[in-house]
């Protein structure tokens, strides 16, 4: 398994906020609701909606005009399929992810979201270099979103031929998680709704840097492994799972800062030689994952990593579960919550 968490077909697991109109995405409402439009604060402009505002999206490969309200979604890629459930529309079909699923072939955070709702469960479809267009156009969708995939120009051109399709601003793979709940939102109607999202997830990560003040006092270096004879990467802040980790109130590590010159574009990443592992012996925790015990058993045996101070020491945050490996990949409504009652005590361990 390629742990560079470039996100693409290989299930491998590696801005700004703007309410209708960011530069960064591109995102052109053609009308902006009235403030005192009740119905479309009441968030009615979602399937079966009557105060749905038409809508263009420009994205990186094309743009996506969307002129009802969209009843039939499908989801590619991460974390879109999240935001709309959160939003009152549950997909007809998301892209499978058997990298993190529980034994239903779902992801269990969306599974037990939409179990609860009563609602029937998505379709799993076929994603990353085998999407089929054909298979999407079976479902009837009247949208499709993918604001942070791996989607290609020529898939693009085949799926928005089925149904207005929503891609990535300017990369694969790399998107700010405020401006995909914002462009999700705007994508089904319901842009006033996107900063209330925003805004419960906001106060999730203060709840927890209130209760773990402590967090503060450390800075941390979020880093990957591609196997014991290939390179090492880190993340930047701006990936998910780095962010996730400086919203709970730790500080990025100044190595990372040093490390931007080597991004790799698309991976919100740089890597480095596993042979300077040693520049991150002044990183007070190390946060990271393991494709499974034996990745775990690997690195930690090679001098130049099992070395390194914080895991050396045990200040290194490392699970191996699948599924929370992905859900805190990801910051969107419904992973934040769960990932953080399962991440606190591993944290906390950590520290002790």
């Amino acid at each position: 398994m390629n742990l560079s968490l470039r996100r693409p077909t290989g299930r491998t697991v590696g801005a700004v906020l703007a309410s209708c109109l960011t530069t960064v995405l591109l995102v052109a409402c053609s009308s902006t609701p009235g403030d005192g439009d009740a119905a479309d604060q009441n968030g009615s402009g979602g399937p079966g909606g009557s105060g749905f505002e038409p809508v263009t999206i420009s994205h990186a490969l094309g743009e996506a005009s969307i002129t009802s309200a969209p009843e039939r979604v499908v989801t590619l890629g991460q974390g879109s399929a999240e935001t709309a459930i959160a939003l009152g529309v549950t997909p007809v079909a998301t892209e499978r992810y058997d990298w993190g699923a529980d034994d239903s072939g779902q992801l269990p955070w969306i599974r037990e979201a939409v179990e609860e709702r009563g609602d029937e469960l998505p379709e799993l479809i076929t994603g990353g270099e085998e999407v089929s267009a054909e298979e999407i156009a079976a479902l009837d969708p009247d949208l499709v979103l993918a604001p942070w995939s791996g989607m290609s120009q020529e898939q693009y051109d085949q799926i928005s031929a089925v149904a207005p399709t929503v891609a990535y601003p300017e990369h694969p793979w790399t998107i700010d998680w405020k401006d995909q709940i914002t462009t999700v939102a705007t994508a089904l109607g319901k842009p006033d709704q996107a900063r209330g999202l925003i805004d419960g997830i906001d106060r999730e990560f203060a709840t927890a840097r209130e209760d773990n003040p402590d967090f503060a006092d450390h800075d941390f270096a979020f880093i990957y492994n591609q196997g014991p004879a290939q390179d090492m990467g880190v993340f930047l802040p701006t990936e998910q799972r780095a962010a996730m980790v400086a919203n709970l109130g730790f500080q990025v590590a100044p190595v990372v800062e040093e490390l931007k010159a080597d991004e790799v574009v698309g991976t919100d990443s740089a890597q480095f030689s596993i042979e300077d592992a040693d520049r991150l012996d002044d990183v007070d925790v190390i946060f990271t994952f393991y494709s499974d015990e034996t990745n775990r058993r690997e690195m930690h045996a090679l001098p130049v990593y099992g070395g390194i101070s914080a895991i050396r020491e045990g200040a290194e945050v490392a699970p191996t579960d699948q599924s929370f490996v992905t859900a805190s990949s990801m910051i969107n409504p419904l992973t934040v919550p769960w990932t953080l009652e399962r991440y606190i005590p591993m944290i906390r361990d950590a520290l002790a």
